[in-house]
């Protein structure tokens, strides 16, 4: 058992086991007869979902505590988990200020350190990753990276990697891990999907053995056994039309003599509508953690310098074009979108139940942008929420300044060592910080 010092009341949680699958269930009652569960009873997990080129300033604050809490116009999906909400203002990574715009300000967002121009890219090990490689050994994947627009390739004019603009994880200061795009490939990964499994649900692998246990448990915990297969069953459908529509645009590509990933949407078989692909990447995240498929996972709705429409949201410009105009209430509308996908997934999460909390209880959420103020490119601060509480290590309900802070003491790197020490993973330095964050 890695640092994450999982309790035996975990390790007897209920498992499904099929052909090549195997499901980690909810907290069932009748089946973990022991004493009353304990948040430390249950593993912590720890996400990040990306918006890229900044917010609506004008409409982004938070202030006071708890149920008093008032949360601004962009941030009011977040109204009924305000209670479970840390929404922080000031905070930066300095080594991507007055480095350049855009891949520049985006490229160690979640390490700290200085990256590097021209052809040989250097970041560093992100905070998701140094989690993933402490508490991996614990699930099927040691994290799972996740996007809703293909990276990019070449180069930015400030001459820094469009890599940068591209990519959040890194799994060494050389490599970032690569992003999965298509909703069917990131599900196949969790459940060991391929060859003859791929036309088997992953319920009808596990059917006889989730018969075998409904049949032994109490009523209640039958409900939620229901209602946990049922919420699988649904995604898995939605997954099953994104498969037939890559499989549609590989054999159009293949046709054409290129990539079906080079394409545009649909044709590359991705979703048109960006709420589609958003809400099943999400839901894919949340089932990975219930089912604990993995503990870590990071979601890219929009990168750096994106290119995504929305004329669901009566935005004519692109993202990045619309970013220009930070301010006016197409961008605000376009921010508005993104917080309340993050707000979708933090309400999944917390609809999970284990024990006497829920999933979002025992892990750290985070949203955050690489910017702030898009038309001046301002990353002086960045756009910062948290949701959960990491197993009641992590107090919640809080708006947190520290824009009248010292530098030292408002440094993104603060936090991320302050996030590593809920799990155990105790770091003298990391990026730029050698202290934690206060307060937090």
């Amino acid at each position: 058992m890695s640092g994450s010092k999982i309790s035996k009341a975990f390790s007897r949680r209920a498992v499904l086991k099929g052909a090549g699958c195997t499901m980690a269930l909810p907290w069932l009652e009748s089946v973990n007869a022991l004493a009353a569960p304990s948040a430390a009873d249950f593993p912590k997990r720890f996400g990040v979902v990306f918006l890229g080129c900044g917010v609506n300033e004008n409409h982004w604050s938070a202030e006071g505590n708890g149920a008093d809490m008032k949360l601004s116009k962009t941030l009011q999906s977040l109204e009924p988990l305000k209670q479970k909400i840390n929404v922080i203002d000031g905070l930066q990574v300095k080594a991507l200020t007055n480095q350049g715009i855009h891949p520049a300000q985006t490229g160690s967002l979640l390490s700290g350190v200085e990256i590097t121009k021209g052809a040989l890219i250097h970041s560093g090990i992100s905070v998701d990753q140094m989690i993933a490689n402490h508490v991996g050994q614990d699930t099927p994947q040691s994290s799972i990276v996740l996007a809703c627009e293909q990276p990019m390739t070449g180069y930015h004019e400030t001459n820094f990697s469009l890599a940068y603009s591209s990519h959040l994880s890194w799994q060494t200061p050389d490599s970032p891990v690569p992003v999965e795009v298509y909703p069917s490939l990131a599900w196949d990964s969790l459940f060991d999907n391929r060859g003859s499994m791929l036309n088997l649900s992953v319920l009808d692998r596990v059917k006889d053995r989730a018969q075998d246990l409904s049949r032994k448990i109490s009523a209640t915990d039958r409900g939620k056994l229901d209602e946990y297969l049922t919420s699988v069953r649904e995604i898995e459908k939605r997954v099953e039309v994104m498969r037939k529509a890559k499989e549609n645009a590989d054999d159009s590509a293949k046709a054409k003599n290129m990539e079906a990933a080079l394409m545009e949407r649909p044709a590359s078989g991705l979703p048109e509508d960006l709420r589609e692909h958003a809400k099943l990447m999400c839901d894919i995240v949340a089932i990975a953690f219930q089912t604990n498929k993995t503990r870590v996972a990071s979601l890219i709705i929009s990168r750096d310098l994106s290119a995504m429409y929305y004329p669901f949201l009566d935005v004519k410009e692109g993202h990045h074009a619309a970013s220009h105009d930070n301010s006016s209430d197409s961008y605000e509308r376009i921010a508005n979108f993104h917080v309340s996908q993050y707000a979708y997934l933090a309400s999944k999460l917390d609809s999970m139940k284990e024990g006497d909390g829920t999933v979002l209880d025992n892990s750290c959420l985070m949203f955050m942008s690489n910017m702030f103020v898009g038309r001046k490119h301002d990353n002086s601060k960045l756009p910062l929420i948290l949701a959960g509480g990491l197993g009641g290590t992590l107090k919640t309900g809080r708006s947190l300044s520290y824009v009248n802070e010292s530098e030292d003491k408002r440094r993104m790197c603060n936090l991320y060592l302050s996030l590593m020490d809920r799990f155990d993973l105790k770091l003298d330095k990391f990026g730029d910080a050698d202290a934690r964050l206060q307060n937090i």
